[in-house]
C-alpha cells in the first residue's frame, strides 16, 4: 500500500510527539532526584535571614562528647619550689625526718638545749662524725636513732620508711665538685632512696649561706653555694621532689650568713638562727 503525503506528515508529527513527551518526563524525574539528594545533606542556609536547623536525632549524641573533647584541661603543673604557704603548724615538723651534714646536726643539738620549737634528734639522720660529704653518699653511715646503729642511709630508708625526709646535703661538695659530678651524685642519692621508701615525700633544702668571717673562703663561699642551689633546684626538678630554698630565712641584707647567726666558725647555725629555719620550713609545707 503506497502511503500519501498526508499520511507521513502525520506520522512524523505523532513521533516527534512522542520524543517531546518523554523529553519533559525525563527532565521531570532528573529534578525531583535532585531536589531529594540536596534535602538528604540537610544544606544549613547563611545570611541574615538564616534560621537554626535543629540536630537529627543521630547528631544529638554526638554534640556532648565533642564539647567534653574541647572543654578538657591540662592538669596543674605543680611547681618544684615550695612556696608559702599558711603555717603548717608542729603537727607538720613532727612528719619530717632530718637527713644532712653536719649543718643538719645542730637541729637535734639544740633541742636539747631548750630550743623546744626545732625537732628532737630522734628525727635527725647524721653522720657519728658529724660529716657527710654528697661524693660518698653510697658509703657514708648515718646513727639511726631507733637503735644507735650506724647504717647506709638506704637502710635506714628501708627500716623507716618516713613520710617526709628533708635532705640538706652539699656544702662539703661544693669545694671541689663540678655542676655535672654534684648533680649525678646527688640525683643518684634520690633515686637510691626513692627505689627502697617510694612513699616517702622529698625534699631537697637548699645549703645555707656562709658568714664573711669564714675562713676557707677560697673553697667554700656563698657565691659557689648560691651556684649549688640551683643545682641542688634543677636535681628536685627532674626527680619529682620539691626544693626548699631555705637559705632565704638566714641570709644577712648583704648576702652572708649573719655574724650574729653562726655558733663560732662563720658557717654552723645557732639555735635562734635554726628556729628561723623551722619557721620557714612550716610556713613552706607541702600542700
Amino acid at each position: 500500500m503506497k502511503l500519501n503525503k498526508d499520511t507521513i506528515y502525520t506520522l512524523w508529527s505523532i513521533a516527534i510527539l512522542i520524543l517531546v513527551l518523554i523529553s519533559i518526563f525525563a527532565l521531570f524525574f532528573a529534578a525531583c532526584a535532585k531536589q531529594e539528594t540536596k534535602t538528604s545533606f540537610d544544606v544549613q542556609p547563611v545570611g541574615p535571614s538564616a534560621t537554626i536547623q535543629e540536630p537529627r536525632e543521630e547528631d544529638a549524641t554526638q554534640v556532648p562528647q565533642q564539647a567534653e573533647e574541647t572543654s578538657s584541661e591540662e592538669p596543674e603543673t605543680v611547681p618544684t619550689r615550695l612556696e608559702e604557704t599558711a603555717d603548717a603548724g608542729r603537727a607538720y615538723l613532727d612528719r619530717i625526718t632530718f637527713l644532712g651534714d653536719s649543718t643538719t646536726y645542730g637541729i637535734g643539738y639544740y633541742y636539747g638545749q631548750g630550743y623546744s620549737e626545732l625537732c628532737p634528734d630522734t628525727q635527725i639522720w647524721t653522720p657519728a662524725s658529724g660529716t657527710l660529704t654528697l661524693s660518698y653518699h653510697s658509703i657514708a653511715t648515718i646513727v639511726y636513732p631507733e637503735t644507735g646503729e650506724e647504717i647506709s642511709i638506704v637502710e635506714a630508708a628501708t627500716r623507716s620508711q618516713p613520710d617526709i625526709l628533708l635532705i640538706t646535703l652539699g656544702v662539703n661538695g661544693v669545694s671541689f665538685m663540678d655542676e655535672a659530678w654534684f648533680i649525678s651524685d646527688y640525683t643518684t642519692l634520690v633515686e637510691s632512696i626513692r627505689q627502697v621508701s617510694p612513699d616517702t615525700k622529698i625534699i631537697l633544702n637548699s645549703i645555707y649561706p656562709v658568714a664573711a668571717s669564714y675562713k676557707l673562703q677560697n673553697e667554700i663561699n656563698n657565691d659557689k653555694i648560691r651556684a649549688a642551689n640551683g643545682w641542688i633546684e634543677r636535681v628536685a626538678e627532674e626527680t619529682g621532689c620539691r626544693y626548699l630554698n631555705s637559705y632565704e630565712a638566714v641570709v644577712g641584707p648583704d648576702g652572708n650568713l649573719p655574724e650574729s647567726s653562726h655558733n663560732g666558725d662563720g658557717m654552723h647555725l645557732t639555735g635562734e638562727a635554726f628556729t628561723k629555719v623551722m619557721q620557714f620550713i612550716r610556713t613552706h609545707a607541702l600542700e
